[in-house]
């Protein structure tokens, strides 16, 4: 499992990690990674509001892990999440 129940891509980089935002994240993280979902079905099957479903999603789009096609409406993952955050540590270091 993951670190603390976390996945890794749950956490931002440009905005507060909150435990109850980091579970939601890594709740949607993973049904993302079985399929590519609509907000909707996303929401029930994490059985999260779809206001608070869509607040994440956007939040993981302008850190460039999640994208939504314009035609289907799908979310899916870009696979970028984890390798961004190692490159932010790299340059720290």
């Amino acid at each position: 499992m993951f670190k603390e129940g976390y996945h890794p891509k749950a956490f931002l980089i440009h905005k507060r990690n909150v435990k109850r935002g980091l579970t939601v994240r890594s709740k949607i993280i993973t049904a993302l990674e079985e399929e590519p979902l609509d907000a909707k079905s996303l929401a029930e099957k994490v059985g999260v509001s779809y206001s608070s479903v869509l607040h994440h999603l956007h939040l993981l789009e302008a850190e460039k892990t999640a994208v939504k096609h314009p035609k289907t409406r799908l979310w899916k993952l870009t696979g970028a999440g984890q390798q961004r955050l190692i490159d932010k540590i790299r340059v720290i270091m």
